[in-house]
């Protein structure tokens, strides 16, 4: 295989009246899926050349997966914004993208005007006539190397950056992926992940490759809890590919005690360490059930180690795992020196063809994560330093560790404190700002100096900034921020403070 389409192509050839992709508005079978992405593919193709980028503007929906193929069949790569997202943060994420067009539905137009480029409405798109003898051209001059689709993730300077995925790297990864973990056909996913998340690309591309389902959960599910477990019923779904965060929201608030969907088989689990007492809450409702514990960043295209959990797992710390197949992963030290005994920390490392092109327009970016292997001195041989730490256990399998830098999870996301920096620096009134991250408590809290606005106008106009998931727990005002030796602000001491504060009430 070099081009993810062929995923498609395959399965609508097998099962073309099949549902692939529902939402609350409607679903489309395979074949459907495949005429559709040709003919917006084609549109696209007359407007633009390949290996642009293509943005897609719209909410979780059919219509933006039929979006994304479409980009494909153009020869292009796709990167989804969502359109509840600040224009502003929008903008500046696709500045160094520099995407030819966007395409949008009725949830994204507004937004997509903000854009200031080249709008395609996808229902009009997917109405013109498909050009093959065009399409079979693109795909004659296409590699496996090419992009495939650019995902954000939070920047360390304040910006997010793209991360761009060839389409050699998913297929490598889905083809692994799905036999590891036995998706078939038979499977109905349940898409918890918003589409700039790249947990929803397990979900899409495992479906395209086997002829599963998928039922593309909208995020005001999971405010009515009750709605998401009957339609997770109603649709017979078996497969859980899930951020943690998701998992615990219903575990904490007993839903599976209202209602247990009866078909889930297999739960996977990803974003941030699993905690033991609610991964025992699910067992407990799924005790037959597979339940596997997934890790990687954005820039390995998913993850790069997995484990499954015991049938008799009854607590305790759980393991990062093993490598995917044909994946690499392994600690370093700060020197380049490897990591090999048990109990030391080190940075991991990942190697093979699952590692990302890159990040989008930013080389300098690039250079600083993707790096030539220390360890490998004869020839070249690219790999991403991940920022994150890890330890082996006496088991042989690998342990996280935590972030080495200021980036936190949060809700499944990477979060840069940086850019939430960026943002409260931006508001009138705001001298000095940083944020820092309370890991014992899980709070976020943004320490601020300068002329305090009305708490609701300063809420208010930091929302149009950031995206919920950013916005500190706490806004803690004083009248100047401590710094440390060389003159920054001291984020140890305001940790510090804060917890002091909290043990006195």
């Amino acid at each position: 295989m070099y081009n993810l389409l062929e995923y498609l192509e395959q399965t609508a050839g097998r099962f073309p009246d099949k549902t692939a992709f529902e939402d609350v508005n409607g679903a489309v079978t395979y074949g459907q899926l495949m005429q559709r992405a040709k003919a917006a593919g084609t549109a696209i193709a007359a407007v633009t050349p390949p290996g642009k980028a293509v943005a897609v503007c719209m909410e979780k929906s059919v219509d933006a997966v039929t979006a994304f193929m479409a980009a494909l069949y153009a020869g292009c790569f796709y990167c989804f914004v969502d359109p509840k997202q600040p224009a502003a943060r929008n903008i500046a994420m696709l500045q160094p993208v520099e995407p030819a067009v966007v395409l949008y539905n009725d949830s994204g137009k507004k937004a997509a005007g903000f854009l200031e480029m080249n709008a395609l409405d996808i229902s009009q798109l997917v109405e013109t006539e498909p050009d093959e003898a065009v399409l079979a051209v693109i795909r004659r001059r296409h590699i496996d190397l090419d992009p495939a689709y650019c995902s954000f993730t939070s920047g360390s300077t304040g910006t997010p950056k793209g991360v761009l995925v060839s389409h050699r790297s998913v297929i490598d990864f889905i083809d692994v992926f799905v036999p590891l973990f036995g998706i078939s056909d038979a499977d109905v996913l349940a898409c918890q992940s918003p589409f700039d998340f790249d947990v929803s690309v397990k979900d899409i591309y495992s479906c395209l490759k086997t002829g599963a389902s998928c039922f593309l959960i909208p995020k005001y599910y999971f405010v009515f809890l009750p709605n998401l477990l009957e339609m997770m019923t109603e649709k017979k779904v078996t497969t859980l590919i899930w951020a943690v965060s998701a998992l615990c929201m219903l575990s904490e608030r007993d839903a599976l005690e209202f209602q247990t969907p009866p078909c889930i088989n297999k739960i996977l689990f990803s974003g941030e360490v699993m905690p033991p007492s609610h991964l025992l809450t699910w067992k407990r409702y799924y005790p037959q059930a597979k339940f596997v514990n997934l890790y990687g960043p954005t820039e390995i295209t998913c993850n790069c180690t997995y484990h499954i959990l015991p049938q008799d797992y009854s607590g305790g710390e759980i393991p990062m795992g093993l490598p995917f197949p044909n994946e690499r992963v392994f600690l370093l030290r700060d020197d380049g020196t490897e990591v090999t005994d048990p109990g030391e920390a080190g940075e991991i490392c990942v190697a093979g063809t699952a590692v990302a092109l890159g990040y989008c327009g930013l080389p300098e970016r690039t250079e600083e994560a993707f790096v030539n292997d220390p360890l490998t001195t004869l020839w070249n041989s690219r790999i991403y330093k991940t920022g994150d730490m890890a330890r082996y256990g006496d088991d042989g399998l690998m342990y996280y560790s935590g972030r080495r830098d200021h980036q936190i999870k949060r809700h499944g996301r990477r979060v840069e404190l940086a850019e939430i920096d960026r943002a409260l620096h931006s508001i009138d009134g705001v001298a000095r700002a940083c944020t820092v991250y309370i890991k014992e408590s899980q709070t976020l809290v943004a320490f601020l100096s300068g002329n305090e606005p009305e708490r609701k106008v300063f809420a208010k106009t930091l929302a149009k900034l950031l995206p919920d998931y950013m916005m500190p727990d706490e806004n803690i005002w004083q009248e100047s921020l401590p710094l440390n030796a060389h003159g920054k602000i001291d984020r140890s001491a305001l940790t510090k403070s804060y917890l002091e504060g909290k043990e006195n009430g």
